[in-house]
């Protein structure tokens, strides 16, 4: 075992030691279920990704410890019910990778990274899942979930072909978008807009652009410019609210050089 196994086990059970301790000693550790957890863990998962949205390498460690954190937490909450404790945890991993993973630990040979995602499917539903739309969690942020059902889909066969086919389709539902705004009112409209939003979504997969990425990229430059925006009209001492679009328009047009 070289050194850096050796340490990081060594750290795990150091992180360990002090879950057990903060779980009988502090007042705050002691009060925490597996419920009053969750939303916490979702913030957590969030920061986490910002900080890979921002490619902030001392934030991805930071955040990273910080969801561990969460992980042994409730580990340790399920040992205490004496449900499961972190040693199942990471032995149900293990079991699972290496028998989802034929072509590593048998010998199953696969072509290409698509295949190996094709067999992934496969083994799940041979596992008892009835539908391979089972492991999309419920709760995923509505942008995130369509991508990953699409991807779930693919992998039974459920694909357009080309790139063509899927812009085709994203023009169709811009067509169809466009009718129930002048003539089929909000309940039609919302729902033409979702397709459409799927459709986007679907054409993002096919050209590989993350499409959550990609708009959160675009939300943090719009802030960006936007305050930029702000601290020129403060500089101009002229408010934004007693500037015309057009007095706006132009100090955006100055600022976006220098937030592309």
């Amino acid at each position: 075992m070289n050194n850096n196994r050796q340490s990081a086990l060594k750290a795990f059970d150091r992180l360990l030691t002090i879950m057990d301790e903060l779980r009988e000693q502090c007042p705050w550790d002691k009060k925490q279920t597996l419920q009053s957890l969750r939303n916490l863990t979702i913030e957590e998962t969030y920061e986490l990704a910002d900080a890979i949205i921002d490619d902030d390498l001392n934030g991805i460690k930071e955040e990273l410890g910080d969801v561990m954190l969460h992980l042994v937490f409730y580990a340790k909450i399920g040992a205490e019910k004496k449900a499961f404790d972190i040693t199942d945890v990471l032995n149900g991993v293990c079991d699972k990778l290496v028998n989802r993973h034929p072509h590593i630990y048998s010998d199953v040979k696969v072509a290409d990274e698509e295949e190996v995602k094709l067999n992934w499917e496969k083994l799940k539903l041979k596992e008892g899942k009835k539908s391979v739309l089972e492991g999309v969690p419920k709760s995923l942020p509505a942008m995130v979930k369509a991508y990953r059902i699409q991807e779930k889909v693919k992998q039974v066969g459920f694909e357009w072909e080309t790139t063509e086919q899927v812009w085709e389709k994203v023009e169709e539902e811009t067509a169809e978008l466009k009718e129930a705004i002048a003539n089929e009112g909000q309940q039609r409209t919302e729902a033409e807009f979702g397709d459409l939003m799927f459709s986007l979504i679907n054409y993002a997969r096919f050209i590989k652009v993350d499409p959550e990425t990609a708009l959160e990229r675009t939300n943090k430059k719009f802030i960006s410019r936007f305050k930029a925006m702000e601290q020129q009209a403060v500089a101009n001492k002229k408010p934004l609210t007693e500037m015309t679009l057009e007095e706006m328009d132009d100090i955006w047009n100055e600022v976006k050089k220098d937030f592309q």
